[in-house]
């Protein structure tokens, strides 16, 4: 019996359908991405997990072709989103978690959370803080095709300063809250800073993050103070280079970013209290904005309950979320350049294309939104030679959705098709997964 059982287990969970040379997509409404437009009537042949002809027209399969039937959809490239947290999804005891839960529970949970995320459109995503091991792991077992879920760039665990944001013995009682150092990722000065980032590249991490100032769910009173020093900071860009690797930074008080964005970091996660003045730097430096409007947002409904956040997290959880939305109507304007995020794993995992809906809210256009997610998430991960783009050469990751996304930025929710790398995963016919 309990090899019939781990037998339809398997089929349940691997059964996902690779598609044959010559597999042709019939796309009635087509975003490539890159030139700003919807084409009417497209067509994208892919063969051997990548993109080989894109025209006009639909073309005459024949007899050995494979169609793919989109002709009421709108087409664009794989969403990508820059900051998620696939180990974990905030709940109310989330803080004792650490006292029950193993590594391997967590793994497991993990498998459940990087399938909703591949399911609701995103085929790519950056892991930007984790216990550091799972999501490295959980990176292995997407590709190998033990799970499902999305391709992952991940930071293994975040960077921190002693009793700074992402400090794993924060909230901890004093028998417990032992002194961590680089290989925990808590830094202290220049050698540590340098020894954490190498650390990260043993572990196997793709880039670095760190936690530039306060947090709004650390246990902390200040979650805007800035918890490394230029020194630390240049440092670790300096190092992080070395090794092939960009620097995310999460900041929410004004002085860690502007130490950041002058250090030479590739990215700002949050940005919540950002000024004028670090959007002229980060204008003139080339960093990236991640806004995250929808944890933001989540925190802030959720600090209007009793008892869902410890005390010293509910005041700061209750201002975050409409001083994030007002930041990024501002850094629209400014015109600073802007990767889509969500921090999924404060917001609810699945959901992250609600994170469009807010961009639209804030003065973006729906175009510009989905570029976001596409075009400018390649460019910050430097991988837009090969992603983010419905281009001839390019890996076919390809979504549709209902309606028109560009009239209606909510067709977003409404995710029909999703092909990873050439192979299936969601279609029309059943809007489910092809593995269910």
């Amino acid at each position: 019996m309990f090899w019939k059982f781990a037998a339809a287990v398997s089929i349940l969970l691997f059964s996902v359908v690779h598609v044959k040379a010559g597999t042709i997509i019939h796309a009635g409404r087509l975003i490539n991405g890159h030139d700003g437009k919807v084409h009417n009537e497209m067509s994208l042949v892919v063969s051997d997990g990548k993109i080989q002809v894109v025209e006009k027209g639909f073309i005459k399969p024949t007899a050995d072709d494979t169609v793919i039937d989109l002709r009421a959809y709108t087409v664009t490239p794989g969403w990508m989103d820059m900051h998620t947290h696939l180990m974990s999804q905030h709940h109310k005891k989330v803080y004792s978690d650490r006292f029950f839960m193993n590594h391997a529970d967590y793994a497991l949970r993990s498998t459940v959370y990087a399938k909703r995320t591949l399911m609701a459109g995103f085929t790519t995503v950056r892991d930007l803080g984790d216990n550091g091991v799972n999501s490295v792991s959980l990176r292995k077992a997407i590709d190998e095709g033990w799970v499902v879920g999305p391709r992952i760039f991940t930071s293994g665990k975040s960077l921190a300063t002693t009793g700074g944001h992402a400090d794993p013995t924060n909230g901890l009682k004093g028998d417990f809250r032992r002194d961590a150092d680089p290989v925990d990722g808590v830094v202290n000065g220049a050698d540590d800073a340098r020894k954490a980032v190498r650390q990260r590249y043993k572990d196997g991490a793709d880039l670095i993050k760190l936690t530039a100032t306060g947090g709004v769910l650390s246990l902390a009173a200040n979650g805007q103070n800035p918890q490394f020093s230029a020194d630390e900071l240049k440092v670790i860009v300096e190092t992080a280079k070395d090794y092939g690797m960009t620097v995310a930074v999460h900041a929410h008080g004004t002085e860690g970013m502007k130490r950041a964005v002058l250090a030479g970091v590739d990215s700002i996660e949050h940005g919540t209290f950002m000024t004028d003045e670090v959007m002229m730097l980060m204008k003139e430096r080339g960093t990236y904005l991640v806004p995250t409007i929808s944890a933001g947002v989540w925190v802030a409904e959720k600090a209007q309950e009793d008892d869902y956040f410890p005390e010293i997290v509910r005041p700061k959880a209750a201002a975050i979320g409409p001083v994030a939305r007002l930041m990024f109507a501002r850094a629209v304007k400014a015109g600073v350049k802007i990767a889509f995020g969500t921090d999924s794993g404060v917001s609810v995992h699945g959901e992250n294309a609600q994170e469009f809906e807010w961009m639209v809210e804030g003065g973006m256009s729906p175009m510009k939104a989905i570029q976001s997610a596409t075009l400018e998430a390649s460019r910050l991960l430097k991988v837009d030679d090969r992603l983010g783009t419905l281009e001839v050469g390019k890996i076919a990751d390809i979504v549709a959705v209902k309606g028109n996304p560009i009239a209606d930025i909510r067709a977003t929710r409404d995710v029909v098709f999703v092909m990873k790398e050439g192979v299936i995963f969601k279609t029309p016919e059943t809007n489910a997964s092809a593995s269910e």
